[in-house]
């Protein structure tokens, strides 16, 4: 929904009715993830994709007569259906969309959630999108964190049970920044089937911090805005660190990396969706910096930690951290000399590979060919 909320807001602002389709789950090859959404708009105008073009006319129609009827539907496409290539979804992949009529009566907290997305502030958004009662299905519970591990929640579910438990599981959705489709028994029980509930996890974005003033890093830095990280690039020398020099960064410190990172986790603004990217191939900057990112544990142990140089920088910056007292698990944790092997040359290249790594590490890629590999695609 993030993709299409700001169109969807011009329209609940105008007090318009909007047709809302969104996936809530991916089965097989599914061309786009759970959370993506396609909006029908009054006008008859579609914004935004549930499928990267498959079933997008389908899903269209039914956003239409989910308006006029005003009740929600939840629709499975795929080729397990005799239709499936009728409707166009040949890729061999299966969705659930569920679609609902989105108003300033049917939802009126949708302009709050909004007001949270546009700031920053994490905020979970629970829908029942499946439920042996048909009345239940529709169902919104709005999830913010409390900052003590707890949360506030406004709405129901339809009971105080199936609300605590969505709740507890919407705060970890949103500590892992994933999209979800949860099941419990009718009444929320967690070992029970019957209610399948949908989390949109509006974490803020995830951050990729560049160490190194250099050229490749300003390369990362748009590529790392391009992929939705908050980039932060970071060096010790100000005449090489300045925004005019990376201008697609969010933001560009002057300090020494490993005090800036210390300071970074000790404040809680590192998590497991971090990346860094260290760029010096620098003893004097990247060791002192690594000591720093490879002992980080727990929620502040970063998702992905790369660092720069030839293979002769790699061998000599390994036997440094060793004789730092790192150990073999410790230096396990990693990725260099940085990036995969596309044969890159220049910083916009370096820049792809070093992209493709944290991705194929991300999603369980492995970096391979598709024409080479059988079997599905999607991870």
């Amino acid at each position: 929904m993030r993709d299409v909320l700001s169109d969807l807001m011009r329209w609940w602002e105008a007090g318009e009715t909007v047709g809302v389709g969104t996936v809530v789950a991916t089965f097989r090859s599914a061309p786009r993830p759970p959370g993506a959404s396609m909006l029908v708009g009054p006008d008859g105008e579609a914004v935004g994709s549930v499928s990267g073009g498959c079933v997008e006319g389908a899903v269209y129609e039914l956003g239409q007569s989910v308006v006029d009827s005003g009740d929600p539907v939840l629709q499975r496409y795929g080729v397990s259906d005799d239709d499936a290539f009728a409707v166009g979804l040949t890729c061999g992949g299966i969705l659930d969309v569920y679609v609902e009529k989105v108003s300033r009566d049917t939802f009126p907290e949708l302009g709050d959630i909004a007001a949270d997305v546009e700031t920053g502030r994490p905020v979970a958004l629970a829908t029942v999108v499946d439920h042996p009662d048909p009345e239940r299905v529709g169902g919104r519970l709005v999830i913010r964190p409390d900052g003590s591990g707890g949360a506030d929640v406004a709405g129901s579910l339809g009971s105080p049970r199936a609300d605590d438990a969505v709740r507890d599981d919407a705060v970890g959705l949103l500590a892992a920044g994933h999209n979800a489709t949860l099941t419990y028994g009718p009444d929320g029980e967690r070992r029970g089937e019957g209610m399948r509930v949908f989390v949109w996890a509006f974490a803020p974005p995830p951050r990729m911090l560049v160490f190194g003033a250099i050229d490749f890093a300003a390369a990362v830095a748009k590529v790392g805005s391009f992929l939705g990280y908050k980039v932060t690039v970071c060096d010790a020398r100000p005449v090489f660190a300045t925004a005019s020099r990376f201008p697609d960064a969010d933001e560009v410190v002057v300090d020494w990396p490993h005090r800036y990172l210390t300071q970074e986790a000790e404040a809680g603004r590192i998590d497991s969706r971090t990346v860094l990217a260290v760029l010096t191939h620098d003893p004097k900057f990247d060791v002192p910096l690594l000591e720093v990112a490879l002992r980080l544990e727990g929620d502040r142990r970063p998702a992905y930690v790369g660092a720069m140089g030839s293979r002769q920088t790699h061998d000599d910056r390994l036997e440094r951290l060793r004789e730092a007292g790192l150990s073999e698990e410790e230096l396990e944790r990693m990725s260099s000399p940085i990036g995969l092997d596309l044969g890159a040359r220049t910083p916009e290249e370096t820049a792809v590979s070093i992209a493709a790594e944290i991705i194929a590490l991300q999603w369980g890629g492995s970096g391979d060919r598709l024409a080479d590999r059988g079997g599905r695609i999607h991870h």
